[in-house]
This record gives C-alpha cells, sequence and structure tokens, in this order.
C-alpha cells in the first residue's frame, strides 16, 4: 500500500491533484478527456477521489503519510476551487491562458462531448464532483478540526446554499450565466443525481457539524423531487425541468422526454426520504412511478439485460431513440425517430432497471411505522453524528473508463489480496490496460463533409477528440484501478484486526 501510494503522489501527482489515467512514460494523461501536464481533474474518480482514499488508508493504517496526502489533494482543490465555491471539471494550474487553449483544441473538437466544447466560466454539479470534493473536505476538517480547511469548506457550503433554486432543485452550472446558444445548464437537473448529491452533501453537514442553516433548504431539495413529478398518465420524471417546472431537453443526445433511469432513482431517492424523514408523503405516488416503469418496459429484455427504454416521449409513452450523422463537431448532429435501430453507442438507448427491487422496497417500508423508519435518520439525531470511516468505493464512483467500480460490502478474498500484492510492478502501480484512449489534436480544421459511418461509434474522424476504446489497449497507470485495489488492501487490514 505504502509503495503504491508512494508512486501516485509522488510521480503521478501535479501539485497533490490527480487525473484518470497516464500512459506509463506520462506522455498523455486523460481525464474523461485527455488532459495537459498542468491539469488535473476534479469530477471521479479524480482528485476528491484520491483524498478520500488517502483518509481511508490513515484510518487503517494510522500512517501520517496518508493524511499528508490527503492534505495535498484538498490544497490542489482549494487552488481550483471557484469565487462562487464550486469547481468546475478540472484545474488547471497552468492559468486562464492555458486554459483557454485547451478548450479551443481539445475541448472544441470533442464532438459528443458537448459539455466540454467551450468554457462556461462557473462552477458544475454535474458528475459528482463538486458533491465528491465537498464530502471530502468536510471529511478533512472534521478529522482534526483544523482551521486550515474551514474556510474552503464554508464556501462549498455556501455554494450549494445560494445556488438552489426557491423551489429546491439546484441547476447543472452556477452561477447562471447564458451566454452560449441552447444554454440548458441554468435547468433544474436530476441528471446525474445532482440533487440528491446536494442533499447527501447537506445532510452531512447537518450531521458533522450540527449547522441548522441547511436544514430548511434539504427539506425543500426533497419536496422538489415531488412537485417535478409528472401527473397521471406518464409519473415519471425528466432529466432536467425550466424553472417553471416543465421537462426540457439539455445535450443534443438529451431530448425533451421522461427518463426511465431518471425515474428510478428518484423513486429510491423518495424511499431514502421517507428514512430520512418518516414522513409518507414520499412515499405517497411511489407506486405510480413504479406501475409506470412496469407499463413502458420492454416486452422482452435484451440480450445484455437492459429492460427499459433511456426516453419515453411525453403524451404518449412512446420510446424515443437518438440517433447521429457525420463525423466532427462541424458535419455531425444528432437526432430522434422512433427506430431502435442503429443507436448511439456512447449514450444507451436502454437501461436496466430493477422494477421488482424497488416494489420490495417500497412495501418494507409502507410496512414500517415512520418513527421506526427513521429511528437512525442523522436528521433526527440529537447529538453529532460521527461520518463513516471509510468512503472510498462504499459510496463514491470509482470508474476511469479503464475499471468499473466495485462497490465494498464482502470480505476480501485472500487469493485476491495475494494477486494484488504480487501484481504491483517494480516502479510502484499496478499495470492497468488503458482501455480508453483519444485522437490527439493535430490542429487540423474538421472536414466540412463525413468521411465514413460513424452513426454507432463512440469517436468521429481523426479530428474528433472525445475517448474511445482502444483495440489494443497499452498497459498504464490508471487512478480507478489505485484506489480499488487500496481498497480491497485497507479492508484486508480491517479483517485482520
Amino acid at each position: 500500500m505504502k509503495r503504491a501510494t508512494r508512486f501516485m503522489v509522488e510521480k503521478a501527482a501535479y501539485n497533490g491533484g490527480y487525473v484518470w489515467s497516464y500512459t506509463a512514460d506520462f506522455s498523455r494523461r486523460w481525464g474523461e478527456l485527455e488532459a495537459k501536464p498542468s491539469m488535473v481533474w476534479v469530477q471521479p474518480p479524480g482528485t476528491p477521489t484520491m483524498g478520500h482514499l488517502f483518509l481511508d488508508a490513515y484510518h487503517a493504517t494510522g500512517d501520517d503519510y496518508y493524511y499528508r496526502a490527503a492534505e495535498r489533494a484538498a490544497e490542489a482543490l482549494i487552488w481550483g476551487q471557484k469565487p462562487s465555491g464550486g469547481w468546475n471539471y478540472f484545474i488547471d494550474f497552468g492559468g486562464p491562458a492555458s486554459t483557454r487553449d485547451w478548450y479551443e483544441t481539445l475541448g472544441k473538437n470533442a464532438w459528443r462531448m458537448e459539455e466540454f466544447q467551450h468554457d462556461w466560466g462557473n462552477a458544475t454539479f454535474d458528475d459528482a464532483g463538486a458533491s465528491e470534493a465537498m464530502q471530502f473536505l468536510l471529511r478533512l476538517y472534521v478529522e482534526k478540526r483544523d482551521p486550515r480547511w474551514k474556510p474552503a469548506l464554508d464556501r462549498a457550503i455556501g455554494f450549494v446554499l445560494e445556488s438552489q433554486y426557491p423551489v429546491g432543485g439546484w441547476p447543472q452550472r452556477w452561477p447562471v450565466n447564458p451566454k452560449f446558444e441552447g444554454d440548458y445548464t441554468g435547468y433544474i437537473t436530476f441528471n446525474d443525481d445532482v440533487a440528491g448529491e446536494n442533499i447527501k452533501f447537506l445532510t452531512m453537514v447537518y450531521q458533522a457539524l450540527g449547522d441548522e442553516r441547511v436544514l430548511d433548504p434539504i427539506n425543500r431539495a426533497m419536496t422538489s423531487f415531488l412537485v417535478t413529478q409528472q401527473g397521471q398518465p406518464q409519473p415519471g420524471w425528466a432529466l432536467q425541468y425550466t424553472p417553471d417546472l416543465k421537462p426540457a431537453a439539455a445535450r443534443s443526445y438529451e431530448p425533451r422526454a421522461l427518463a426511465t433511469h431518471t425515474t428510478a432513482t428518484n423513486v429510491e431517492q423518495l424511499m431514502t426520504f421517507y428514512e430520512l424523514t418518516g414522513d409518507t408523503k414520499f412515499l405517497a405516488r411511489v407506486p405510480e412511478a413504479l406501475d409506470w416503469l412496469d407499463k413502458v418496459k420492454l416486452k422482452a429484455p435484451r440480450p445484455d439485460g437492459r429492460t427499459h427504454p433511456t426516453f419515453i416521449e411525453i403524451g404518449t409513452d412512446r420510446p424515443l431513440y437518438v440517433h447521429r450523422r457525420g463525423s466532427n463537431v462541424v458535419n455531425g448532429e444528432y437526432y430522434v425517430d422512433y427506430s431502435p435501430e442503429r443507436t448511439l453507442g456512447h449514450y444507451s438507448a436502454f437501461r436496466k432497471i430493477d422494477v421488482a427491487g424497488l416494489r420490495a422496497r417500497y412495501e418494507r417500508l409502507k410496512a414500517t411505522r415512520p418513527e421506526e423508519a427513521s429511528r437512525h435518520s442523522p436528521l433526527k439525531a440529537r447529538n453529532l453524528v460521527p461520518l463513516p470511516r471509510y468512503f472510498a468505493t462504499r459510496d463514491l464512483v470509482t470508474s476511469d473508463l479503464n475499471v468499473h467500480a466495485q462497490r465494498g460490502g464482502s470480505a476480501p478474498d485472500p487469493e485476491a489480496v495475494s494477486k494484488l500484492v504480487a501484481g504491483l510492478n517494480a516502479e510502484g502501480y499496478w499495470p492497468t490496460p488503458l482501455v480508453a484512449t483519444s485522437n490527439p489534436y493535430r490542429g487540423e480544421i474538421p472536414p466540412a463533409r463525413p468521411d465514413g459511418d460513424y452513426a454507432t461509434t463512440h469517436v468521429g474522424d481523426r479530428t474528433d477528440t472525445s475517448p474511445y476504446p482502444a483495440k489494443d489497449p497499452p498497459l498504464g497507470i490508471s487512478t480507478g484501478a489505485y484506489i480499488q485495489n487500496m481498497t480491497v488492501l485497507i479492508d484486508w487490514l480491517g479483517e485482520r484486526r
């Protein structure tokens, strides 16, 4: 564990921060897109996730080296914290000119990565980056009550409170400052669990700090799930809503529609809200949503087990399918129809939703008295509630496009632990196939006419800088693999004690 951590801290890190993956010679590196050497990633599993892991390792070993590594990660995050108190997807220590150059080259040419095609200039709640950074700063502060971390934590709390709409939801980006055509980032957002993550953070603030300012925002946020659920005969949810609570479109491949996976996630959240509050209003319309999910499911599961179309047309319950034509940011476009053939490769047209499991949880909660269901709620605790000692891979996203998150819970397998110990190479990292790669920016102007068929691929022509699966992935350094492997070893230490 120490050798692997020394490699990450002393060779992979830049100013205490991390991206998602690196070639073995460090000649290239990636977050969700290719990154400059001066950049570190906030979006998981980047710098905040590494900070969580370091705190976990510190708790497991008592070794101060891990705590110092967590401090360096926090320093990187604080350097890149926006005046609003939030974060962008990444931090560029090269300064504004370097960031501008990245957006005008690698970001601008990433056809399917529309959120990276220009610099919005504000902070984002998307993809749990801000949430994970805020949770990490809170953990670090309460660990030793070191006052160095309090100002940044206070700014982060302020970011969540000040950006909340009166109805209780949050925009995807804030401060809201529309300046690009088709800007959707000021809409109330459920996509990627923006609201759920903010409620989780504010709940952690209350349980760890006893800050009563967050109670009304938490309650308003939970209520926003109720007021955005559509009425019969389509009691589901959309990915995002206009400020006057109408379902709205977002990126070119996210049409105005109801979303089955978002509906399932929001049903899960409503049941969690019942456990937090004991208020039966959060269970009242769950059966309607579950019945609707059963109604719109596919006639038969797909070979990969997916059970539902992603998007459902408002007013008809017909599945909507997104397609694309062209080859790059200049000649390419997305469009929607009713055909399930040749759908996007990079954004699934189908989802696997366990409606039976959701219904079983609902029935358990319905049979549980409100005071019993909420008995362990941190919102009802009379005293401060300690935060969990371990976070990484328990409730965090650690997929860096090369490895996929594995949730903890089962006891470590001795053979697997032995393989991890033996698999650490002489340099101090676990060689991992870098499945995700991208075309380097070559300075070419994207051609005005398509040069092939890219309807179902992750990447377009040679000018497209979007990530895609490599045919012959080289071995390299994966931040996600480091986090997952360290967590197995941390669990093993726990089992031995």
